[in-house]
C-alpha cells in the first residue's frame, strides 16, 4: 500500500473545496436513493462530514495497527444506523468516483488500486467488528429522561435513566439521539461514574442555530425516550494511580466530572487514589455551571482541588485568561498526567501550553477522533456545533 500516494492525493482532493462533498452526496443518492433515509432530513449540518471522515481514515490505512481499535469501535457504534455490509461498498464506490473526478490525471491505475485496497481494509475492520458485537450487544440502548435542569443561560443538564446492559467507563462518550430530531446523533460524555440506578447526566451547551443542541435543550422533556449508542474512547479513562491534571473547557467538564466521581469512590473505598487538580474554563462566570458542587467537594476532599478560570470578564475574582495557560502554570504540571477535554482549538492551545511548561507530550491525553467524531456515517451533527466551548 502506497501510504504517500494516499496522503498526497487526499490533500489534493480536500483542497478542491465544498463542491467535492456535494458531488459525493449527489453521486451516492442518485446511485442508491434508498440510502437517503439513513441521513438527516436536513443535510445542512452534514455537509462534508462523511466524505472528510472517509478521506482521513482511509488515507491513514497504513496505520491500521495503531488505529485498528478505534476503527473497530466505530464499526460497532455505527450499528445504530442499521448499516448493512453491502452498503459499505455503495459508499465506497461513490467515494472513489468522487476522487477520480477531482484528481483528474493524478487518478492513475496505481492510485485507484491503492485507494480501493485501503478502503476495503477499513471497511472490513468495521464490518467484522460490527458483526461480532451484534452477538452480544444491541445497536443502541434506550433511556428515559428523568430530569431537565437549566444550569446557566446556555448549559442544560439532562438526567437519563438508561436501560439495563448499558455499561461505560468514566471518561468515555456515547452518541445520543433525542426524539425531536431523529437520525441526528451527537457524542456526549456521561458526567458521572456508573450508578446502581443506571442514571447518567448529560451536559449540553445551547448553540444558536445548532440543530442538536436546540432540540436537546428546548424540546426534550421529562418522560422522553432517548437512544444512546455504544460508548467509545479510552484516552480519558482512568488507568493507573498517577496524580492528575485535568483541563476542561465548557462542557468538556462532563468527562472530567465523571472521572472525579470515580476517583472519589476509590478514595472512599480504599483510602488512597490519585490526587486531582481540575481546571475548568469558561468565557463568563455563569458558565462555570458546576462551580458550587466542585467547590464544596474541594473543601471536603484533601485529594481534590478545583480551579475555575474565566477568560472574558475582567471583574471575575478568580483566575483569568485561557484555561490551558492557567493550568500549565501549576507547579506540578510537568509531573502530572494531563487529561484535556474541550473544543479542538482549546485542546490544541492547552497542549501547546503544557508542552512549553515542560509536560512530556506522552503525558498529555485527550480524545482525538481525527476528524471523524461521529462523522463517518449519517450522523447529521451540526458542523458549527463545537463539542465543547472554546476556552
Amino acid at each position: 500500500m502506497d501510504a504517500g500516494a494516499l496522503k498526497r492525493t487526499w490533500s489534493m482532493a480536500a483542497a478542491c473545496g465544498d463542491e467535492v462533498p456535494l458531488y459525493f452526496y449527489s453521486h451516492l443518492f442518485v446511485s442508491h436513493p434508498e440510502l437517503r433515509e439513513m441521513f438527516p432530513v436536513s443535510m445542512a449540518g452534514q455537509r462534508d462530514k462523511l466524505f472528510a471522515a472517509l478521506g482521513h481514515i482511509v488515507s491513514h490505512a497504513d496505520q491500521i495497527d495503531q488505529v485498528g481499535g478505534f476503527i473497530g469501535q466505530l464499526g460497532r457504534d455505527h450499528r445504530r444506523f442499521s448499516v448493512e455490509p453491502e452498503q459499505y461498498s455503495m459508499v465506497g464506490a461513490s467515494f472513489l468516483a468522487t476522487l477520480q473526478k477531482y484528481l483528474g490525471p493524478e487518478w492513475t491505475d496505481d492510485v485507484a488500486q491503492t485507494w480501493a485496497e485501503a478502503y476495503g481494509l477499513i471497511a472490513k475492520v468495521m464490518v467484522v467488528a460490527a458483526e461480532e458485537a451484534s452477538d452480544t450487544t444491541p445497536p443502541w440502548w434506550e433511556g428515559e429522561v428523568t430530569a431537565v435542569e437549566r444550569r446557566s443561560l446556555d448549559i442544560t443538564v439532562l438526567e437519563v435513566r438508561t436501560a439495563g446492559g448499558f455499561e461505560y467507563s468514566p471518561g468515555q462518550s456515547a452518541a445520543v439521539e433525542v426524539p425531536s430530531l431523529p437520525r441526528t446523533w451527537r457524542y456526549l460524555s456521561p458526567a458521572n461514574a456508573p450508578r446502581p440506578d443506571g442514571t447518567i447526566e448529560l451536559h449540553v451547551q445551547l448553540i444558536p442555530g445548532g440543530l442538536f443542541s436546540t432540540a436537546a435543550v428546548r424540546r426534550t422533556k421529562v418522560g422522553d425516550t432517548v437512544r444512546i449508542g455504544a460508548p467509545v474512547g479510552d484516552q480519558l479513562t482512568l488507568q493507573g494511580q498517577r496524580d492528575l491534571l485535568m483541563v476542561a473547557g465548557g462542557t468538556g467538564l462532563a468527562p472530567m466530572a465523571s472521572l472525579v466521581d470515580e476517583v472519589r469512590q476509590q478514595w472512599s473505598e480504599h483510602g488512597d487514589g490519585p490526587r486531582v487538580d481540575l481546571y475548568h474554563g469558561a468565557r463568563v462566570p455563569w458558565n462555570l455551571y458546576d462551580q458550587q458542587r466542585l467547590t464544596e467537594l474541594a473543601s471536603t476532599e484533601p485529594w481534590f482541588r478545583y480551579h475555575p478560570v474565566v477568560s472574558d470578564d475582567a471583574t471575575f475574582p478568580g483566575a483569568k485568561g485561557y484555561v490551558g495557560s492557567v493550568a500549565a502554570a501549576h507547579p506540578e504540571a510537568s509531573r502530572r498526567l494531563a487529561l484535556v477535554a474541550g473544543s479542538t482549538a482549546m485542546v490544541g492551545h492547552t497542549i501547546s501550553e503544557l508542552v512549553a511548561a515542560g509536560t512530556p507530550r506522552s503525558d498529555i491525553r485527550y480524545e482525538d477522533y481525527a476528524g471523524v467524531e461521529d462523522n463517518s456515517s449519517a450522523t447529521g451533527e451540526d458542523q458549527e456545533e463545537e463539542y465543547h466551548e472554546h476556552r
